[in-house]
């Protein structure tokens, strides 16, 4: 169960000049993958079905960043201070099978089934606090994303994160990653009617941007957020950061990569170039 964010949803406008938009071809490195290699593969053929690509949504726990090493400790930490499993440590497949990418509200059912539910609930905002303490000197990006960024920005294409997570964090991530202005909408799952795996994040970001589930595509970390993707009709890369493959392709992913520098993503974001992007020399 992945960790989301919580808050109101945030949006605004952003704009692109002529000169930003004016990139042709894909600059960041790309391997020896191509497009007729994706094409052998019913992943890579789904998404060239999106061309002309209009819009990307990304998950953030996970996806934007590694930070589940951090959630891992902040977690580790605090129920061993509380006497968790009689006092043993959890281990990181405890964490990845039970914790990563889980909603807060249903974490703190699961883990403390017999706990008063306010009780378990402050439990998650101390956690939640301690990782806050601890980001800024650990989180990093996913490698080749601000270059992905930056190809996005330059088409004109729309986005919007998509999180379980606090809102607070969410923010935190955002900022510490540079990348407070480049999402004009921020969709928290606790302020939607339900949050991942259930797909309202995800339609509800495509209501705000104005995008099209037929031209955009979503990038997630872990199963809970595929399955909000797919159940919103949406095709869904995902990142093996901390998940096993076979778990996110059993979720319903599209395509799978190990980062935003994967040969296998550039060669699809070559085929589905968006038309703006084309149509300029």
């Amino acid at each position: 169960m992945p960790l989301d964010l919580d808050g109101r949803t945030q949006f605004g406008r952003e704009t692109t000049t002529k000169k930003e938009r004016k990139h042709s071809r894909i600059s960041w490195t790309v391997g020896t993958a191509t497009p007729a290699d994706m094409a052998n593969s019913s992943g890579g053929d789904l998404m060239t079905k999106l061309a002309p690509l209009e819009a990307i949504l990304f998950d953030i726990d996970g996806t934007l960043c590694d930070s589940d090493p951090i959630h891992f400790c902040a977690f580790r930490d605090l129920l061993q201070q509380i006497g968790f499993n009689d006092g043993v440590p959890i281990t990181e497949e405890f964490y990845s099978a039970n914790i990563s990418g889980g909603h807060n509200d249903d974490l703190a059912r699961a883990l403390f089934p017999d706990m008063d539910h306010k009780e378990a609930m402050r439990f998650m905002d101390d956690k939640e606090a301690l990782f806050r303490k601890l980001a800024p000197g650990q989180l990093k990006a996913v490698d080749g994303l601000h270059d992905l960024c930056e190809w996005m920005r330059g088409r004109g294409l729309k986005r919007a994160a998509v999180t379980n997570a606090p809102r607070a964090n969410a923010e935190l991530m955002l900022s510490l990653l540079g990348l407070a202005d480049f999402f004009p909408v921020l969709v928290i799952g606790s302020e939607c009617d339900r949050a991942k795996p259930f797909p309202d994040p995800y339609l509800r970001a495509l209501h705000l941007i104005g995008a099209s589930p037929d031209h955009t595509f979503i990038f997630e970390d872990s199963a809970s957020g595929i399955r909000a993707g797919v159940a919103a009709g949406v095709p869904v890369v995902g990142l093996t950061t901390r998940n096993p493959g076979k778990v996110l392709k059993d979720a319903g992913a599209s395509l799978l990569i190990q980062d935003f520098q994967d040969p296998k993503l550039l060669a699809v974001l070559e085929e589905i170039e968006p038309a703006a992007a084309n149509s300029k020399g």
